[in-house]
């Protein structure tokens, strides 16, 4: 026998209090798990979509993912609110540029509030007072040179870039920990006041603790930033017993 209950169970607002949604490279293996990691809980919900984008990171294949960003957006959640969309490439935020990825994210998400990593870093290190910073990138050098330009206008002191020649977003995501570590400690110059490892690729937000141990100084990642850009957009409050400094900072812009 079959039965239909009536009256239907009433139901939930929504499934999770706030929501993120984000948008992936589709060769990307590690800004999701960082986000399910650092982001999804109980209160937040964690929603992904990829976009199309092709090997080698290059600024040209970097800049080809604009045109599709607006429909990955609107992928998520079709006509559900979001309480921010997070654009998942560091590289592409600045070479495409943040006004018009928050443009193109607009026009697939009307009214949700965009955070790239590039934009999510710049709040991050002025958040930890840091104005003087190395900066360590998988990149190769001419998909480096933009992100030192980005940071420079922004008002920041880069006294040190360091590339590692990298071309394939999936290779980058399989650099060992110990060795984001090392190169990481390598790269800091005296006088700098904070470290920010740039590429959602690289598992470079589970090294930053072991990072900050070594060097006392503050660590800022692609992926941390955004997670903590996140985080304070849905109005979760800083951990002041987190595993990495910046986690314990509210957004003070």
């Amino acid at each position: 026998m079959i039965e239909e209950i009536q009256p239907r169970p009433a139901l939930d607002d929504r499934p999770a209090p706030r929501r993120i949604g984000l948008i992936a490279l589709a060769t990307d293996h590690t800004v999701e798990a960082d986000f399910r990691r650092l982001v999804a809980s109980d209160a937040v919900a964690v929603h992904v979509a990829r976009v199309h984008y092709a090997n080698p990171t290059t600024p040209e294949n970097l800049r080809a993912m604009h045109p599709h960003l607006a429909a990955a957006a609107g992928l998520i959640l079709p006509g559900e609110a979001l309480d921010a969309i997070v654009y998942g490439c560091t590289s592409a935020s600045v070479v495409i540029g943040e006004d018009a990825v928050a443009a193109a994210l607009e026009a697939g998400r009307p009214g949700t509030p965009v955070i790239t990593p590039a934009g999510a870093a710049v709040r991050a290190l002025c958040a930890l007072r840091a104005r003087r910073i190395d900066i360590l990138t998988p990149y190769v050098r001419r998909t480096a040179e933009p992100m030192q330009a980005f940071f420079a206008a922004k008002g920041f002191d880069v006294d040190r870039l360091v590339c590692l020649g990298m071309e394939d977003d999936r290779e980058m995501a399989r650099l060992p920990l110990e060795e984001i570590v090392r190169l990481a400690v390598e790269t800091i110059t005296p006088g700098a006041e904070a470290l920010f490892l740039a590429c959602t690729a690289l598992r470079a937000a589970q090294c930053a603790p072991e990072i900050e141990r070594r060097t006392g100084l503050p660590v800022v990642t692609s992926n941390l930033a955004a997670a903590w850009a996140s985080l304070r957009q849905c109005g979760i409050a800083p951990d002041p017993d987190a595993a990495c400094r910046l986690l314990t900072l509210a957004d003070t812009r």
